[in-house]
């Protein structure tokens, strides 16, 4: 008789779930101060023009804390992209695979999107 209880027991993934966990809550809250910085500056300032706003945006540490942002943003939907396709289009192997090859490439051309957008102010 198997027994698959004890020290001989496959376990596949188990530190998986702890480490996906952990990503969402740390890049949650990158995007929640980058927030609350963004929020400051918009508050604090006097002149809400575009030039303002350019300017802010010219700074290189801004411009390397935003992308920054941007990269905790596609990597936090990443996880939950990941797991709704794991959890949800189990049915076929292949579908899931293209699903996942999907994403990634979605994401990774967003973050060279952002890229150009934030080094083009």
């Amino acid at each position: 008789m198997a027994n698959n209880i004890g020290a001989k027991r496959i376990v596949v993934g188990a530190s998986y779930g702890l480490r996906d966990w952990l990503a969402q809550r740390v890049t949650a809250i990158v995007m929640a101060l980058y927030t609350v910085i963004l929020l400051g500056l918009f508050l604090t300032g006097n002149n809400f023009t575009y030039e303002a706003w350019a300017g802010i945006f010219a700074m290189q540490w801004f411009k390397l804390l935003t992308f920054s942002v941007f990269v905790a943003l596609f990597y936090h939907a990443w996880v939950g992209m990941r797991d709704i396709w794991m959890d949800y289009v189990t049915h076929s192997v292949v579908l899931r695979l293209v699903f996942h090859v999907a994403t990634m490439l979605w994401l990774i051309a967003c973050v060279g999107y952002a890229a150009q957008i934030l080094w083009r102010v």
